[in-house]
């Protein structure tokens, strides 16, 4: 480089030596991991769902079977602002990749003009001419031309910009796939939540009417004489406890349901989503789990993160470029007249060919900064495609563990609530035969409300799980006729 900085010539005899080279390293994929799994050591196994190596039949919300769902999805997909913010920019990051393509192409320009001009004789030294004064003469000029000019980009400075904005448009369509694999879960999550918090409340009015059914039975008592006015208020203090967790639960529902609405693109008060239930969804779904290696050229956000360093390595390529010189072809033609008859004519033309060289000489190291900083940004997006990759499996064997946990979890709730159920039969017999207290009562209602509520909410989580399950593994959000691929 100090050779180019001190001779022009030799800058010249090396740019022409280098004519048609493509400078900077090429990208190549990263290697595909080589782990055959995801699990920890010691990692539990799901049981209510069953993994596949086979790819799904349609979008993988189907398969929790529920029509629904995938009504509610499919009314997402085709109105979703944050779907519609996706397309948008992936168009951006297209058209400014058409921009660069253009700009390799020859340069062509053309020009048109008409004026009227007065020239300004006395400026000259023609005041006047044998005595007679001489006045500025005005006279019409009109000119046609045009121009071409062609770089001849003889380092490859050109193809590495393009190829960078090519990468960054296909980085775009990913991250507009990873916007709508993100949305589909949201509303499955949502759809979960609705259905859950359903459950709950449904389980909640059953304990409130068992409650006043012991308020009457206890009331009965205490009016023959067999029970104490306290007992009676014991009574309708638990009935009062649980009556007041009912609000809660009504107004996160609402949320849930106003969640959806914007996920959908409506507003609250224009649509309502479908009334979940728990029974709508399959637990037992068949999830596709392939490879890790297949993992990381199917999930968007992973494809993303490599085209993200695909760009990155053509820049070092750009910036490499601009330590070399660079020569520009033009040409141009004019055609100028007084008279517009006479603006075609031969003598009225005028035309001229250029090559124009230009070569860094001296720019207090920008330049080789400028490179220095394009290698260490592909550096850190390597870093950035590796994390990306980490985490990705992370999230697969966490959901994979949190359903296992979720399974262990909802059977033993399943035992507690029979057990409660068990020991709150016995206690009221036991209330009506005069052998057990209204203490034994409420202390065994309020186990059992427990359990049933505990049951409730680990089988909404386990769903939860499922639906981030598909997520983590890239699941395809395809539908046919709901808005185009992304890439």
């Amino acid at each position: 480089m100090l050779l180019l900085n001190k001779s022009p010539l030799l800058a010249l005899t090396a740019a022409l030596f280098l004519s048609g080279c493509t400078l900077g390293p090429d990208f190549a994929s990263p290697t595909a991991p080589g782990a055959q799994s995801y699990a920890m050591k010691g990692d539990a196994a799901p049981k209510s769902i069953r993994l596949t190596a086979a790819p799904a039949a349609g979008p993988w919300w189907t398969a929790l079977a529920s029509p629904a769902l995938d009504t509610t999805i499919k009314l997402a997909l085709a109105g979703s602002p944050t779907l519609d913010e996706a397309d948008a920019t992936l168009a951006q990051s297209r058209a400014l990749l058409g921009a660069a393509q253009g700009q390799a192409l020859p340069q062509v320009s053309l020009s048109a003009g008409a004026a009227r001009e007065r020239a300004n004789l006395q400026a000259a030294g023609f005041s006047s001419f044998g005595g007679i004064s001489i006045s500025n003469p005005t006279f019409p000029l009109y000119s046609l031309g045009g121009a071409v000019s062609y770089d001849l980009d003889l380092v490859g400075g050109q193809k590495r910009r393009i190829e960078s904005a090519a990468a960054q448009a296909e980085a775009q369509a990913w991250r507009s796939e990873a916007a709508y694999l993100t949305l589909t879960t949201n509303v499955a999550l949502q759809a979960v939540t609705v259905a859950t918090l359903r459950a709950q409340i449904a389980a909640l009015e059953s304990i409130i009417a068992d409650d006043q059914k012991t308020v009457d039975l206890v009331t009965r008592a205490a009016d023959l004489g067999g029970m104490t006015r306290s007992a009676t208020l014991s009574a309708q203090t638990q009935l009062e406890v649980d009556r007041a967790q009912l609000p809660a639960l009504q107004g996160q529902l609402a949320s849930a349901r106003h969640a959806l609405a914007l996920l959908a693109g409506r507003a609250p008060s224009a649509w309502s989503p479908p009334d979940f239930d728990m029974a709508d969804f399959a637990v037992n779904a068949a999830v596709p789990l392939e490879l890790p290696s297949t993992l990381v050229r199917k999930r968007p956000d992973i494809l993303a993160a490599e085209a993200d360093l695909h760009a990155a390595t053509a820049e070092i390529g750009v910036a490499t470029a601009n330590l070399y010189p660079d020569i520009k072809l033009t040409a141009s033609l004019t055609q100028g007249a007084q008279m517009l008859g006479n603006i075609f004519s031969y003598d009225s033309s005028a035309w001229s060919l250029a090559a124009g060289i230009t070569a860094p000489l001296f720019d207090g190291g920008t330049l080789e900064a400028q490179q220095q900083a394009a290698v260490a940004a592909a550096q850190a997006a390597d870093a950035r495609y590796r994390q990306t990759v980490l985490k990705a499996f992370v999230e697969v064997a966490d959901a994979l563990q949190a359903i296992a946990t979720d399974d262990a979890t909802i059977a033993a709730h399943k035992r507690t609530e029979a057990q409660s159920a068990e020991s709150l039969r016995l206690a009221r017999v036991g209330l009506q035969e005069g052998g057990g207290t209204l203490l034994d009562v409420l202390d065994a209602q309020r186990a059992h409300s427990d359990a049933i509520a505990a049951r409730i909410r680990a089988e909404g989580q386990r769903l939860a799980d499922i639906v981030r399950l598909f997520a983590a593994t890239g699941a395809d959000w395809r539908v046919a006729g709901v808005r185009p691929q992304g890439a």
